[in-house]
């Protein structure tokens, strides 16, 4: 028998797991192509595509994250991410210091280009988020917060 990384037999039938929501599986697929379309519209302004996007939104959250640490959050290959992070550097929209304490370490930080661009496209999604989220009660926040962590490989 051959295990995925939370333990399930590949080989096994879908219905070994349970009924198939369909719906909720959909729902996802709708929801990420919406959920990016209105970032995406943006990036193109600028010829960058979701790898920017992630990147952007990482190191702007985190200032001074290191390239390792972005490596972790993204689960990329440093072949990945040296060419996006070498265009958003060279167009001006992040930045890279090398550590006082380890030379070897280089963290990063957005530019003031990079967080107002880091700011509209999470403005863009924000509304979006705040729209789906209507009069629904705190409480129901976190349980999307719960549903959706749920999903995420730990």
């Amino acid at each position: 028998m051959t295990n995925d990384e939370n333990g399930r037999d590949i080989h096994a039938k879908p219905e070994a797991f349970g009924e198939i929501d369909y719906e909720i599986i959909e729902a996802l697929f709708f929801a990420y192509r919406d959920f990016v379309s209105d970032p995406d519209l943006i990036l193109k302004e600028f010829k960058f595509g979701r790898a920017h996007h992630r990147i952007i939104h990482f190191v702007s959250r985190k200032p001074g994250l290191t390239v390792a640490e972005l490596l972790d959050i993204l689960k990329i290959t440093k072949q990945s991410l040296a060419k996006v992070l070498k265009q958003l550097i060279q167009a001006g929209f992040i930045k890279q210091e090398t550590s006082s304490e380890d030379r070897r370490q280089r963290h990063l930080y957005t530019t003031q280009k990079g967080q107002k661009l880091a700011l509209k496209l999470s403005t863009e999604q924000a509304w979006r988020i705040s729209s789906a989220l209507g009069d629904m009660q705190p409480e129901d926040r976190q349980t999307i917060l719960m549903f959706l962590n749920g999903i995420i490989n730990k």
